[in-house]
């Protein structure tokens, strides 16, 4: 008997390996993997949000500090704002002075991860009337947008958003290299999208003569657009919202708008109306029902619920109101 109980041993001792081995699979099947967290990321606002999506996709979870539908020159940061900065692993800002308030809000959530700011290394357009803004600056004028020497709305050039792009998903490489496959591919495919988005503008504006190419806007957010596309945009108000035009200003451009002729008179979905809607009148100008987006996207309900949607309804709307099909 004791023969056999010594057999049984080692048997048993031979097997217990096995038998570990075989429960750790048996584990391993019935426990699900655990998937890797999304990468925080906090864009300053909600276009820059919408450029990061589609390159991050389902790795990356973003917040927009400043919402569709939201004026980033007038915004002030919320305690939940600040929380979620301090928690994120990327930053993505704009740059060229258009969030003036983000290295306070940086301070005060501790923030120490990567800031991102997707306008480094592009060649950006002057701002116009730059030294005017330096003088109002100067004797106390001021607020949290800095209207400084070059024009921050390079999103409006279509071009400028490859670059955009190409930032954005270098930084997600760089944070996440485990993704980073992923976020090449979805930023290629992306980027052949805002190419024939950039051919559609330019096709649309071709089709209207030069001389005709001429609008009223509420602010000076589109001078990027311009530039790339043959538009003369005369704004009633500075880069900032929160510029306000002279009576003289306001004056000039009523007189010119009668002389040259133009049409198209547009007030951005951020801005007050009220101004435009008097220089139309005093021109003889009736202001387009539908408004442009500039700075910020609409509700997912709206007709600018993402960067691609915001560019192709801005040329629609502009090129009908030229045309007298859209006012």
């Amino acid at each position: 008997m004791k023969l056999w109980d010594d057999v049984l041993g080692m048997t048993n001792v031979r097997r217990r390996p096995w038998l570990a081995a075989a429960g750790a699979a048996a584990l391993s099947v019935a426990l699900p993997v655990r998937a890797q967290a999304p990468l925080p990321v906090v864009a300053s606002f909600s276009i820059l949000a919408d450029l990061v999506r589609q390159v991050g996709g389902e790795r990356v979870q973003v917040r927009a500090l400043v919402g569709p539908q939201a004026d980033a020159h007038a915004y002030h940061p919320t305690p939940a704002d600040v929380r979620a900065v301090s928690t994120a692993r990327l930053l993505v800002a704009n740059g060229l002075g258009f969030e003036g308030w983000l290295e306070r809000l940086m301070r005060s959530a501790g923030y120490r991860g990567e800031l991102l700011r997707v306008t480094d290394g592009l060649t950006p357009l002057p701002a116009a009337g730059a030294g005017k803004r330096d003088a109002a600056h100067a004797h106390g004028h001021d607020h949290d947008h800095d209207d400084g020497e070059h024009d921050p709305h390079a999103w409006q050039d279509v071009r400028n958003v490859l670059h955009y792009v190409q930032r954005i998903e270098q930084a997600l490489c760089r944070l996440d290299a485990g993704g980073c496959a992923g976020y090449r591919q979805r930023a290629a495919d992306y980027r052949a999208r805002l190419q024939a988005l950039d051919d559609e503008i330019r096709a649309a504006w071709q089709a209207i003569p030069a001389a005709q190419r001429k609008v009223v806007t509420s602010h000076d957010a589109f001078r990027y657009y311009a530039q790339a596309y043959g538009v003369t945009f005369l704004p009633a108000q500075g880069v900032s919202t929160a510029s306000e035009p002279s009576a003289a200003a306001v004056a000039r451009l009523i007189r010119h708008i009668k002389a040259e002729g133009v049409r198209a008179v547009f007030v951005e979905r951020l801005s007050d109306p009220r101004l435009v809607e008097r220089i139309a009148r005093e021109a003889g100008v009736r202001p387009s029902r539908q408004p442009l987006y500039s700075d910020a996207l609409s509700t997912p309900e709206g007709p600018a619920p993402d960067y691609i949607a915001l560019m192709r309804h801005n040329t629609r709307v502009l090129t009908e109101a030229i045309r007298g099909a859209g006012g």
